[in-house]
């Protein structure tokens, strides 16, 4: 690599959001890690390579030994853009404590791993970006995406912490907040709906909206460019919203108009 070349570590990088955004940092000149929980071929491009690691941030040495290997290989770590992540759907009645642990373990606690490992990294350095990827979902509370919402509003309050406490050593906190996103996540989602669930007719209802919403929506590629896009800030903003105008509108909305009111909204928008 290049001396003056960048390194960035990307998890979830083998689809969706996590895929565009390693191959357009390979483009445009970063020397790029993305990470699946399985071992992946090299992503080769026309003129640069996305090298991929295994890396399950649900296990400790796991994220311990692939954030090792890039620091043996380069020295350093600039950034790292914490994508990884999977939803649930169903009641929040009727949601396991399994399911709901499984949930925040992979989309909160996973990041924290990884975080963990890189922040010393970047504190020896004294520079260094750390990207969050949350959710309009973590601004807004989703019906039947409950701990989902909950594993994204977890998030956010972690990255204003976070932010705080590691600005003074030259590392920027960054939370990228996506609305309706055209990727594999709406088909990956587990739902948990029994057929004799009394809630079964208003999911069905309201997960037709939410699916319809999201395989019509963005493309990740408008998430990637906005992830770079606070990459290459100097100093970049603590949040940066993607998507339809109105799922973003309603997120400012939430700021000045009473609670009742954002509630009376969702609910008329998923009939529920």
């Amino acid at each position: 690599m290049a001396e003056d070349q960048k390194v960035v570590l990307v998890t979830g990088a083998s689809s969706g959001i996590g895929k565009q955004t390693a191959i357009l940092l390979a483009k445009k000149g970063w020397k790029v890690y993305g990470t699946s929980r399985s071992k992946k071929k090299p992503m080769s491009l026309d003129d640069a390579t996305v090298s991929m690691l295994v890396m399950d941030v649900n296990d400790d040495s796991s994220v311990e030994k692939a954030v090792t290997e890039v620091i043996s290989e380069c020295g350093r770590i600039d950034a790292v853009v914490n994508n990884a992540g999977f939803g649930i759907a169903g009641s929040i009645e009727e949601t396991s404590n399994e399911s709901a642990h499984s949930q925040l373990e992979t989309n909160f606690f996973g990041m924290h791993r990884v975080i963990r490992e890189v922040a010393k990294i970047m504190r020896t350095q004294g520079s260094g970006t750390i990207i969050n990827v949350s959710s309009i979902g973590g601004v807004v509370g989703l019906p039947y995406q409950g701990f989902y919402s909950a594993s994204k509003f977890a998030v956010e309050g972690y990255s204003e912490a976070l932010r705080m406490e590691l600005k003074q050593f030259g590392i920027s906190v960054v939370l990228i907040e996506p609305g309706d996103i055209a990727t594999e996540f709406t088909a990956r989602r587990k739902n948990q709906i029994s057929t004799s669930s009394a809630y079964k007719e208003s999911f069905n209802r309201v997960m037709a909206i939410v699916e319809h919403d999201e395989t019509s929506g963005c493309s990740p590629d408008l998430v990637a460019k906005t992830i770079v896009k606070a990459l290459e800030k100097k100093n970049p903003k603590m949040r940066y919203r993607v998507g339809a105008f109105s799922q973003k509108f309603v997120c400012t909305l939430k700021r000045i108009l009473p609670a009742r009111s954002i509630e009376w909204i969702l609910s008329k928008y998923y009939k529920v």
